[in-house]
């Protein structure tokens, strides 16, 4: 059966990250609340919400293509300042606030990553967790880094592909994709859970279509 490549969210970035691994996929934006439950932690919030995500995206499209195997990614991420969970700012003022209290410290980013096929109803799904150590930053250069790149929408309130790497004095972690949003070396390993080898495919994956936006 022919097997479709799905990224259940429009994010940009992560579209670009996928785009690494020289596979065709399509994209479809998954509605789902990422409010945190009572007394639910970092891992447990952005393991539930990649899964989420993922089985959301599988019933978005999985309608349109009877006769493909469906593999649905989901990904969410937060990040957790002096035990708080802290998501994307929405604001000017609060990113300011995000990353007035982030100045000076050692912040943890968690990501989870999902992968969920329609048909056979497996999902396998992991937490990737990226260490930020902050400078000391003054307000005046957090402004300017908020008003230059409006992180609007980044957990943290940052874009570390971008201008957001002068905010750092250090990043710690097992893969740098996983700040930016999809932890590559984690995904080919859950996409191997589901019989599809990354650099196999390179050969003889089945679906010659250009990358599409649904």
């Amino acid at each position: 059966m022919p097997v479709k490549l799905v990224l259940a969210s429009t994010s940009v970035y992560r579209q670009a990250l996928l785009q690494k691994l020289n596979l065709p996929f399509s994209t479809v934006s998954p509605d789902i609340d990422e409010t945190p439950l009572a007394n639910e932690d970092a891992v447990d919030l952005v393991a539930r919400l990649a899964e989420q995500k993922a089985k959301t995206g599988g019933q978005l499209i999985s309608a349109d293509s009877p006769d493909e195997k469906l593999l649905i990614i989901g990904s969410d991420q937060v990040a957790v300042i002096d035990e708080q969970i802290v998501g994307k700012p929405h604001t000017i003022e609060n990113a300011i606030k995000q990353l007035t209290n982030a100045s000076g410290k050692s912040i943890t980013f968690y990501t989870g990553l999902s992968v969920y096929c329609p048909q056979t109803q497996k999902v396998s799904t992991c937490v990737e967790p990226f260490n930020v150590h902050f400078k000391n930053l003054t307000t005046e250069q957090i402004k300017a880094y908020v008003l230059a790149e409006q992180p609007l929408y980044c957990a943290g309130s940052f874009k570390s592909e971008g201008l957001g790497i002068a905010l750092f004095e250090k990043l710690e972690g097992d893969d740098p994709n996983t700040l930016i949003g999809l932890p590559l070396i984690k995904l080919i390993n859950l996409l191997g859970q589901h019989g599809l080898c990354v650099l196999s495919a390179q050969n003889d994956f089945l679906i010659k279509d250009e990358t599409v936006t649904r």
